[in-house]
């Protein structure tokens, strides 16, 4: 694809970001990145940071991280505080979500202002020493610079301190960032350790390649929550056979490649071992 292309696709809204009947609380907000970055820290806050805000979440408030589609986010948000989106809101009635929900709020409203935007599924490299930690993040196309920039809009002021970031999140370095398909070349290649990737307990070389299917659904628009599991995930990578190794590669290689949007291509020739999920509600 040409980067006009590139750029058109994702420009338009997937199945998780459409905002659909609550695109209207779009229209009056700004149209800059920090400001929208912003906006999305004053609607949530993480369930994982929740103490650090002071909060005891209950069973029931914790349970919003399962909404997978921006209008049920938006719908959950005005029940708790029907004010507009740009009015930040008490810790206590903030939406309760994770580091996919922030980035994929934040997509849906950089591209309904007409920044290209995609997220992105694999690990930080900033939240503990020597380790790749689950994680989201999110690109946008940087027109006055002509560059693909990273954002992790879970990082707020509280976090970036907490964490002693060394760098803006707003325009995170190279190495910061470990895509899923990053992580499974990595592993593969004997660069890094693939128990050093993951989250609490769980870890290793099936955590990576769970991550690495996420981003390549992630960059045909259609972002799966971190626990979903389906098809392929279920089959551990040393039950799997020579042909499927080479397609997790060649996936792999694809999350890695300028030309990203060839990732839906891949996906409709390998319908049987991506096996797609439908999950849009």
């Amino acid at each position: 694809m040409k980067q006009d292309e590139i750029l058109a696709y994702y420009l338009t809204q997937g199945a998780m970001t459409d905002p659909k009947e609550y695109a209207r609380l779009y229209e009056d907000l700004p149209a800059d990145v920090a400001g929208l970055v912003k906006i999305v820290q004053g609607l949530m806050v993480h369930i994982f940071w929740a103490r650090s805000y002071q909060l005891e979440l209950s069973d029931a408030r914790q349970a919003e991280v399962t909404l997978r589609p921006v209008p049920r986010k938006l719908a959950r948000i005005l029940e708790l505080d029907p004010a507009q989106l740009d009015q930040p809101r008490q810790n206590v009635v903030k939406l309760v979500g994770n580091c996919r929900d922030f980035t994929v709020l934040t997509v849906s409203l950089f591209r309904a202002k007409g920044i290209p935007a995609r997220s992105r599924c694999g690990f930080g490299t900033y939240f503990m020493p020597n380790h790749f930690e689950d994680h989201w993040v999110l690109e946008y196309w940087n027109a006055e610079e002509k560059r693909w920039v990273w954002v992790d809009a879970q990082m707020d002021e509280l976090q970036q301190e907490a964490l002693k970031l060394p760098f803006n999140p707003l325009d995170m370095p190279a190495g910061a960032f470990v895509t899923g398909g990053q992580a499974w070349q990595m592993a593969r290649r004997g660069e890094a350790d693939p128990d050093s990737f993951g989250i609490f307990e769980h870890k290793g070389i099936d955590f990576i390649k769970g991550n690495l299917m996420r981003d390549l659904l992630a960059l045909n628009k259609f972002e799966v929550l971190p626990w979903d599991f389906w098809g392929l995930l279920n089959t551990p990578v040393n039950e799997m056979n020579t042909k499927d190794m080479a397609r997790l590669d060649q996936a792999a290689q694809i999350c890695q490649s300028s030309e990203l949007p060839s990732a839906v291509a891949f996906c409709e020739e390998n319908a049987d071992f991506i096996a797609p999920v439908e999950w849009a509600d």
